[in-house]
């Protein structure tokens, strides 16, 4: 499979929050393979490590740290740290996030906090966080991740749909209040992507089957096809695409 290149991200500083497995590591990979000097944070110690260590021999291998993201200072203190080792971020890839299962009757106040914590609030401040280098520099390209469960009212993540609905309304918001200052601010809603960990939650023959009977195109989508949109709205040809939903779902409705 061949695979666009887009000079423009040549040397872009880029941020990608959760790349150290699953559609995250898709990114890391796809910008390292841009040339851009990539920085990602995770709580997966192991399987960055092991991510970091497989693109040793890139031009520019990526950098990563471990962010509990969920911890607003440090997701501050990291960011600033990247700033002042690179003079900037041009891109924020906000991915990080996580759709374990429950019950309505189950979710306490406590719990409902964590969800949104751990799948909405860390979007907003690492925008706010990477903003003022951005427009010292002219601009730049805030790219977060949706899901197509809301669209489709899946089961029993009723939580995890609801931060997933907000960042739809967030990236609109964000991309009036700082379009002003040349920063782009899209949102990449991917659908049933095969990542080991959708493959361990949910994976049989008759699910699989549902799935694809369902999609449009009739193959399951992958790490590499979200990271492919990704790339496009990073780089100077989606120069005027801002504010808008981009969908990598084959169709599935």
């Amino acid at each position: 499979m061949t695979h666009a290149i887009y000079p423009s991200l040549r040397g872009k500083r880029v941020l990608i929050t959760g790349g150290g497995s699953g559609i995250g590591a898709g990114m890391v990979e796809a910008f390292v393979r841009q040339g851009a000097r990539v920085h990602f944070v995770d709580v997966a110690v192991q399987d960055s490590e092991e991510l970091v260590a497989s693109l040793a021999g890139a031009e520019v291998p990526p950098r990563f740290q471990r962010c509990d993201l969920t911890d607003l200072d440090a997701v501050k203190s990291t960011i600033d740290g990247i700033v002042a080792v690179e003079g900037g971020i041009d891109i924020l890839v906000n991915n990080a996030a996580n759709d374990d299962r429950h019950k309505v009757e189950e979710v306490t106040p406590e719990y409902w906090d964590n969800r949104m914590a751990v799948n909405l609030r860390h979007l907003f401040f690492a925008a706010q966080a990477v903003a003022p280098s951005m427009k010292a520099n002219g601009g730049g390209a805030i790219i977060n991740l949706g899901s197509i469960s809301w669209h489709l009212a899946l089961p029993e993540i009723t939580l995890y749909q609801t931060a997933k609905a907000a960042i739809e309304g967030m990236t609109r918001a964000l991309a009036r209040d700082l379009g002003e200052d040349n920063i782009r601010v899209t949102c990449v809603v991917p659908g049933g992507v095969k990542t080991p960990r959708q493959m361990r939650l949910w994976h049989n023959p008759e699910e699989e089957a549902r799935m694809l009977g369902l999609q449009c195109l009739k193959q399951r989508v992958e790490p590499r096809d979200i990271a492919a949109m990704v790339l496009f709205l990073a780089s100077d040809d989606a120069r005027l695409c801002t504010a808008h939903n981009y969908f990598v779902d084959a169709g599935w409705r």
